[in-house]
């Protein structure tokens, strides 16, 4: 399988990524050294890159929320719906 090593610019800094081809669902599967969680899939290279940004942003986000609540610094609330039976 083909890897490609690039580095991507999100507005949090410049991550290196990994982007492998796809050879069964075909596009690119990546995912973003150093950020836990940070992974993501498009059809073309094009479209994993603008992926990867949005995975990486969301990781980087989620982490900074988590934190802030461990601190007490914010409260979320749990605003869970039960799901219908069927």
């Amino acid at each position: 399988m083909v890897k490609k090593d690039l580095v991507i610019k999100t507005k949090y800094g410049s991550f290196k990524c990994v982007f492998e081809a796809e050879k069964d669902m075909g596009g690119y599967a990546v995912e973003a050294c150093g950020v836990s969680g940070a992974v993501s899939w498009g059809k073309n290279l094009s479209e994993a890159k603008n992926m990867i940004v949005e995975a990486i942003e969301g990781a980087i986000e989620a982490r900074a929320v988590a934190n802030a609540e461990k601190k007490g610094i914010i409260q979320v609330k749990n605003h869970r719906q039960p799901l219908p039976l069927l």
